[in-house]
């Protein structure tokens, strides 16, 4: 069977706008659904060792979900993912004011950031789409009139390729991801799912989830996972509420070329997912904040600890810390990055 691609209706937006819906087949049992709204990965089923498939990321049915309150399903976040101090930044001496939507922060990029857009869409060569949205200076308070373009690629080897490529007319920040929340049962919680993370340190948080400046060593620590372990067997020494991971890793090599930032075991399907990236952080949340009241797909109640995101990155705050990797991109400049969601079986 070769790769093909399907273009239907997602739905309408309150505006009227139709949102659509795009399903990539590689001919090897992997099937990925993406919408323009967001950029959203709705769906990706993956076989298990003996070939059966399931869909392994959280989301809804219909549209109408993510219209509504979530926390970011499977979306494209920006201009800026994850926090900035205070909802503030000064850039060449002038300083911006962000939208706060996280307690005294700005988080994802805001009140109505790039995962509540309806993104253009186009066919791009060999089972991919081509996502593209210009975002006017001044939205959401960030300045400049910014490009950006996600080229989502379903790929004969079982990997979904997520390419970014961004400019900007005027001195700006941005810091893109995508949000998706994996379970590789399809099901239940994944606190058996075995993690394996390329990062020797992390940038440890105070008590508003900003990162203190400083870059600690995991070793010795409930956040190494230099060598596999169950995602919840050190959860008790955490002494987080509520409680899991929620931290930015510093990436071995990251920054610089397509490096391994993790490897995930779900063990009683076999299913591997590997996540590659250029980016220099990769951040590991365990959904600590689903509590059962919201319903996905197939009627499903998403619990605490259901699923886990890996969400690569720089690192949070990085405008306010001049000793992390910058954020800045400036006229002339192209933001590229590249983030691959490989998936196995053993």
């Amino acid at each position: 069977m070769n790769a093909t691609i399907k273009r239907e209706s997602f739905g309408k937006l309150p505006d009227g706008r139709t949102a659509e819906l795009f399903t990539l087949t590689n001919g090897r049992g992997v099937v990925a659904k993406v919408t323009d709204y967001g950029t959203i990965i709705t769906e990706l089923l993956v076989p298990d060792r003996n070939g059966n498939l399931a869909d392994v990321v959280l989301g809804f049915d219909k549209l109408e979900g993510y219209l509504g309150t979530h926390p970011y399903f499977g979306c494209t976040v920006g201009r800026v993912a994850n926090r900035i101090a205070g909802g503030r930044f000064t850039l060449d001496g002038q300083t911006y004011k962000l939208a706060v939507n996280n307690g005294t922060n700005h988080l994802h990029g805001g009140l109505a950031g790039f995962s509540m857009k309806l993104w253009a869409a186009a066919l791009a060569g060999n089972n991919a789409v081509a996502f593209t949205y210009r975002s006017p200076d001044g939205e959401e308070g960030y300045p400049g009139t910014f490009d950006v373009r996600v080229v989502m690629t379903l790929t004969e080897e079982n990997e979904l390729r997520l390419d970014y490529r961004a400019t900007t007319d005027r001195p700006t920040i941005l810091n893109l991801t995508n949000h998706s929340y994996f379970n590789l049962a399809g099901k239940g919680l994944v606190l058996d799912h075995e993690l394996k993370l390329g990062a020797q340190a992390y940038t440890p948080v105070d008590e508003n989830s900003i990162p203190t400046g400083e870059i600690r060593p995991v070793s010795g620590s409930p956040v190494d996972f230099t060598r596999p372990a169950p995602i919840g067997s050190r959860f008790s020494q955490l002494g987080s509420q509520p409680v899991g991971y929620d931290h930015n890793f510093i990436i071995d090599g990251g920054g610089k070329s397509l490096v391994l930032a993790a490897w995930v075991r779900e063990p009683a399907s076999g299913r591997v997912m590997e996540t590659w990236t250029t980016e220099p952080g990769v951040q590991l949340y365990t959904a600590n904040y689903l509590d059962g009241k919201l319903t996905g797909k197939g009627g499903q109640r998403y619990e605490r600890h259901c699923a886990f995101c890996l969400e690569t990155q720089h690192y949070p705050d990085s405008i306010n810390k001049p000793q992390f990797p910058s954020i800045v991109l400036r006229p002339g400049e192209v933001y590229q990055q590249t983030t691959i969601y490989k998936f196995s079986t053993e």
